[in-house]
């Protein structure tokens, strides 16, 4: 059963499998088609969000295990569902060894393991270094010999036979892994891991009986229809992506597979037996089209004048992703020189091509151009180094070369950790753009660049996910929303953001700009969500605290910053009032986003939570509970016939979504076409709407600057004469020419059904 329609769920311990399988009502009456979960293999104990799978044999326990998850399966089934789970290729949990057999094997016989192969270790580099010791003189002193097993405090660890005599130093220095201070792991760690985590040890998916033994229960779940489809996690950490994707297309031939794959602005996906992506790329456009770009210049001067610098996306993002592999990654990037012995300056000149890589990855012979372009950057940036350059991107353009293939696992860690996790924290002029596979430089999209895409996508990968939150985003939709119309009142924004600045300040401005963004964008908002928000952020951005080694009295200040905002009762009433001056066209903004998402070529996930309003900030924050009880009751409403005002109850987004997903469940024939269709009269550039194929999306664009105009006046849309239906009011229409005004006189969205 292909989907159709997915919505999101974060399976954890306290929200099992079985409460997914209670939603199945709900979600049919959503108009949904699929549940999709996140992972559900045996993960480390207590983990919340099961990226760290330990055992890939079982389902996790914690969720309810193999009869939950037949339950569940039963449960969809009978509601007319289909099941879509994630699963991770890339990398297994390694934080607690005892959970995971196949590394404590390792850990306890080395080479000798007969899992030895499953991780990516160096195994030149002598013992597996566990970087687990705290930063204080003496610690292997604190390891403690019991039951067999050499312990840490609460950390165990197995010992070698015959290994086990002595004090529990000498037995420490006996295994085939050293305990070592946690500081070391970033320089010397000798197996590849997720980005920067320890915790997650590289699996070798590359070698067959990797692959077959932790595949062998997710394609037992598709082989029994239990399972339709698959998200893979992080394939750019793959040694060859495209071949695994093709060994698991072959196991599961009929599965609908999508990839998260983040594509830059610009850059095509492969051409792998897949579905398509997760739909960074379609949250790109439709987030982007509802934003102003004639408003950049004021964001430019804005962000001057609040920091005293001028610093570009380009240098700011090459500086991150430059430090990122020089710092963070260091022991990877040794890993890489140490295959280029003979070329002096190879760590340097390593690093910056990969600082200057404008992709996350290549994937040989595909996307060698990349690799062009990051030399011709590379050398622009440091001529000193072209003749070390030109030597190694010889080799870094083979394909089969040992360089070339993890240099293309090195660099997607680089952009992941320089540009996502660092320089959208540093780069902070308007956050709305900062957003995963968005180009942040580039302040909007244009409605040739919207439409352009849309009927690529529904030429080139129809069956791809469309996404506006996932739980990677670094804010929910609604908030980038409700921040787009920061775009429309820059000088407002302006007057306000300087006073505020003054009131409660912060040394880092930059980092005061993006927490007050952060503010309104998700006011109201406890405060303690938004200390806990404004922390991580100044971690992230890592210029004045980090997360190795955080700076007490700058976060200190934070704190203060955070209070002021809450109990300086004229800034609390500022604050306020000016979020309520946006929150209508933020409102507005949000039914045009969702209604676009839901009805573009491509398969819409909805994340949990957000068929109402969600202004959920980076994870942990959008991992919250979600309140599904009101969710039902206000959709039982509607289906009473209400017609809910755009207020703050969200219920008119749960209208715009749960009609346009029936509507797609009922009629996809409608949703098979692509046309763009312009609206006539003096304000037409506010309303975007496309033809599927027999339904009509219109949604407004800009409203401010469409309130400032007087309103939609004479503007009409010339459709075929046929009769409509507006799904949301059930009003008719007819006529060659329907005026907008009218179509858009009761919620800032329609919805037209030919007759």
């Amino acid at each position: 059963m292909p989907p159709t329609v997915t919505y999101r769920v974060q399976v954890r311990p306290d929200f099992p499998l079985s409460a997914a399988g209670a939603l199945a009502d709900y979600l049919a009456d959503l108009g949904v088609s699929h549940l999709y979960t996140a992972p559900i293999l045996t993960a480390v104990p207590g983990s919340q969000h099961g990226y760290d799978v330990v055992d890939h044999r079982f389902v996790n326990p914690a969720l309810g295990g193999t009869s939950g998850l037949t339950d569940l399966s039963e449960t969809l089934r009978a509601a007319g569902l289909g099941l879509v789970v994630d699963i991770v290729p890339n990398h297994a949990g390694v934080a607690v060894p005892h959970a995971n057999p196949t590394w404590w094997d390792v850990l306890k016989n080395g080479q000798k393991s007969e899992f030895s192969d499953f991780y990516d270790i160096d195994w030149s580099r002598g013992r597996i270094l566990i970087p687990v010791l705290a930063d204080e003189p003496d610690e292997v002193d604190k390891l403690t010999v019991e039951d067999g097993e050499l312990r840490y405090y609460d950390h165990r660890y197995p010992i070698a036979e015959g290994t086990g005599d002595g004090s529990p130093r000498e037995v420490h220095d006996r295994q085939h892994y050293e305990l070592a201070n946690w500081t070391r792991g970033d320089r010397e760690l000798n197996y590849r891991r997720f980005f920067s985590i320890a915790d997650l040890a590289g699996l070798r998916v590359e070698d067959q009986a990797v692959f077959d033994a932790t595949h062998a229960e997710i394609l037992r779940w598709h082989r029994e229809g239990i399972v339709d489809g698959l998200r893979i996690d992080h394939p750019d950490g793959l040694r060859d992506p495209g071949d695994y994707l093709t060994r698991l297309r072959e196991a599961a031939p009929g599965a609908w597979l999508v990839v998260e794959k983040i594509l830059e602005p610009g850059e095509r996906l492969p051409p792998w037996p897949v579905a398509g992506t997760t739909g960074y790329d379609a949250l790109d456009e439709v987030c982007g089209v509802f934003v102003d770009p004639s408003t950049a210049a004021f964001f430019d001067t804005l962000q001057h004048h609040l920091t005293g610098t001028e610093t570009s996306w380009q240098d700011q993002v090459h500086e991150a992703k430059l430090a990122a592999a020089t710092t963070l990654l260091a022991a990877e990037l040794a890993r890489l020189a140490r295959l280029v012995p003979e070329i002096e300056g190879a760590p340097r000149a390593l690093a910056e091509l990969a600082a200057c890589f404008p992709v996350y990855r290549s994937y040989l012979p595909f996307g060698a151009r990349h690799l062009a372009r990051a030399r011709a950057e590379a050398g622009r940036r440091r001529p000193q180094l072209i003749p070390v350059l030109e030597a190694l991107t010889a080799r870094l353009r083979n394909p089969a070369d040992e360089l070339a293939l993890r240099f293309q696992q090195f660099t997607g860690a680089v952009m992941a950790k320089g540009v996502e996790d660092t320089a959208f924290y540093r780069w902070t002029r308007f956050t709305a753009r900062n957003e995963v596979g968005n180009d942040p430089a580039k302040f909007g999209v244009t409605f040739d660049e919207f439409h352009e895409a849309n009927e690529e996508r529904l030429r080139d990968w129809p069956r791809a996910m469309t996404a506006l939150s996932t739980h990677d985003t670094k804010r929910s939709e609604d908030v980038r929303a409700r921040l787009a119309v920061l775009a429309e009142v820059p000088g407002d924004w302006t007057e306000v953001v300087r006073r505020w600045v003054r009131i409660a300040p912060l040394p880092d401005p930059s980092l005061a700009h993006l927490i007050w963004q952060a503010a309104v964008g998700s006011w109201p908002i406890s405060r303690e969500r938004l200390f806990a928000y404004a922390v991580k952020a100044a971690r992230e951005a890592a210029t004045a605290t980090t997360w190795q080694h955080p700076d007490e009295q700058f976060e200190a200040l934070v704190r203060g910053m955070v209070d002021k905002i809450f109990d300086d009762p004229a800034l609390h009433r500022e604050v306020t009032g000016f979020v309520a001056s946006i929150t209508p066209p933020g409102w507005s903004n949000s039914l045009g986003q969702k209604l676009v998402q839901l009805t573009m070529p491509g398969v819409p996930d909805v994340y949990q939570g957000t068929e109402l309003w969600d202004y959920s900030l980076v994870d942990p924050d959008n991992r919250r509970p979600v309140d599904f009880p009101a969710r039902r009751a206000l959709l039982a409403r509607l289906d009473d016939g209400w017609l809910p005002p755009v207020d703050d109850s969200g219920a008119a987004k749960l209208l715009v979504t749960s009609r346009t997903l029936r509507l797609r469940r009922q009629r996809p024939e409608l949703f098979t076409g692509y046309r763009p269709v312009f609206a006539e009269g003096r304000v037409g550039e506010h309303a975007l709407a496309f033809d599927r194929g027999g339904v009509v999306t219109l949604a407004t664009r800009l409203p401010v600057g469409l309130s400032r105009h007087g309103g939609w006046g004479d503007t009409t849309l010339s459709l075929d004469g046929h009769s409509w239906t507006e799904v949301f009011t059930g009003t008719s229409y007819g006529g060659n020419r329907l005026a907008v005004a009218e179509l858009l006189r009761i919620y800032p969205v329609a919805l037209l059904v030919k007759e």
